[in-house]
C-alpha cells in the first residue's frame, strides 16, 4: 500500500503509462473516459455479482461505459452548505432557498470580523461549476449526451456567481480551502460550502449551532436545490502483472465499507444495506445531508465529460467569476470544446 500526497491524479496518470504502476488504484468517480478508451483499466462487471443491486445506482451508472463496469464505488461523498444557526438568527436571516436569498444572506452576515460565505479561496471556481448548472435546472450533458447548458438560465446563474464574488461578502485567502472546515470552525465565515466528511469537526466545534443545506435553486421558478455526489472508485490497472489477484483484492476490500465510512470523517457507504446501518448518519445534520443526496443529488460529472471538457469549463468559470468575462461568450467557447470532445469519444 502506498500513500501518495500531493497531486495524486497527476502521479496516478503518469504511473499508468509505465510497467511500474500500481495493481489497484482509486480514481475520482471511477476512471476517465480516456482511460477506458485507452484500455488502461480492467473491466470489473463480473466482480459485484448479486451485490450489484445493493450499490447506489447513480454511482454504478457513473462508472459504467457501454454496459461495462470499470470501477467499484468505495463510498459516497457529497458537498453541501453549512451555516451557523446563531449567526443567522442574530442577523434575522432565514436559511436561503434561492441564490438571491444566499446573496442577501451573505451581505447581512458579513461584519468586520466575519465574512458571510466561503466557497473556496478561488471564489467558487473549483466547486460551484456543477451547482451553478443544476440550480438553473440544467446539467453538463443532456440525456442523449449533447452539450447541456446552452441556455439563458446558465448565463444568469454564472452571472450570480460573479455578483457573489464582487459583493465583498466572500471569504478569500483563508488558511485552508473549502474541503477543510477550519474557516468555519474558527469563526471566519458564517456559511461555508464544504463536504460531508467535515461534519465531525464541525459537530465538535458547534454541537447544536449548525445546520446544513443544499446549494439553493436559482430563483422561485427556475431549477432545484442540489448537492454534488461523487465517489472514489477502485480500479484495476490493465498493465498489472497480477490482474486476477488485483480483482480479488478489490472485491474483498470493498464488500464491507462501514468502518471506513464512519471512522475517517463522515461518508455514506456505497452499498445501501450498509448505509442503513450507519448509526452516525441517522440523526441531526448528517441525516439531513443523507436526505439531500437522495432528493437533490447529482453525479459530479457524467462519464463522457472528458478532462479536456472539464478544463475548458473551469477556465471559463475562472474568467467569468474572477475577471468578469461575459458568460455568453465564454459558454460558446466551452460548447465548441465539449462538442469536439463528444465527437472524438464517439469515434
Amino acid at each position: 500500500m502506498q500513500w501518495s500526497p500531493g497531486d495524486y491524479d497527476k502521479k496516478m496518470s503518469t504511473a499508468l503509462l509505465t510497467d511500474q504502476g500500481p495493481d489497484v488504484f482509486e480514481s475520482v468517480n471511477g476512471p476517465t473516459i480516456d482511460m477506458i478508451k485507452a484500455n488502461q483499466v480492467v473491466e470489473l462487471t463480473d466482480l459485484l455479482g448479486d451485490a450489484k443491486s445493493d450499490f447506489t445506482p447513480s454511482l454504478i451508472d457513473r462508472m459504467t461505459y457501454q454496459g461495462k463496469l470499470y470501477a467499484v464505488p468505495q463510498l459516497t461523498d457529497m458537498q453541501l452548505l453549512v451555516y451557523r444557526k446563531s449567526l443567522l438568527s442574530a442577523a434575522g436571516v432565514q436559511p436561503p432557498e434561492t441564490v438571491d436569498d444566499l446573496l442577501a444572506a451573505a451581505r447581512k452576515l458579513t461584519t468586520d470580523k466575519v465574512k458571510g460565505l466561503f466557497v473556496g479561496n478561488d471564489g467558487g471556481v473549483g466547486v460551484l461549476g456543477g451547482p451553478a448548472l443544476w440550480s438553473a435546472g440544467l446539467d453538463y450533458l443532456t440525456e442523449d449526451n449533447q452539450f447541456g447548458f446552452d441556455d439563458p438560465a446558465a448565463i444568469e446563474s454564472l452571472r450570480k456567481l460573479r455578483e457573489l464574488f464582487t459583493s465583498k461578502t466572500l471569504l478569500l485567502g483563508a488558511p485552508t480551502d473549502w474541503s477543510d472546515p477550519s474557516a468555519f470552525t474558527q469563526g471566519l465565515t458564517a456559511m461555508q460550502f464544504t463536504g460531508l466528511w467535515t461534519l465531525p469537526a464541525i459537530q465538535k466545534a458547534f454541537p447544536d449551532d449548525f445546520g446544513v443545506l443544499p446549494w439553493p435553486k436559482l430563483n422561485a421558478t427556475t431549477g432545484k436545490p442540489s448537492v454534488p455526489v461523487g465517489a472514489y472508485g477502485s480500479c484495476v490497472n490493465a498493465r498489472s502483472k497480477n490482474v486476477d489477484a488485483a480483482k480479488k483484492f478489490v472485491k474483498w476490500l470493498w464488500v464491507d465499507q462501514l468502518d471506513f465510512a464512519q471512522s475517517y470523517g463522515f461518508h455514506i457507504p456505497a452499498r445501501t444495506s450498509l448505509a442503513a446501518k450507519a448509526d452516525k448518519l441517522k440523526s441531526g445534520p448528517a441525516a439531513d445531508a443523507v436526505r439531500f443526496v437522495n432528493e437533490n443529488g447529482h453525479a459530479q460529472t457524467p462519464i463522457l465529460w472528458s478532462p479536456r471538457s472539464s478544463t475548458a469549463y473551469s477556465d471559463a468559470l475562472n474568467r467569468i467569476i474572477r475577471s468578469g468575462a461575459d458568460p455568453a461568450t465564454e459558454l460558446k467557447t466551452v460548447k465548441t470544446v465539449v462538442e469536439a470532445e463528444l465527437k472524438r469519444i464517439a469515434g
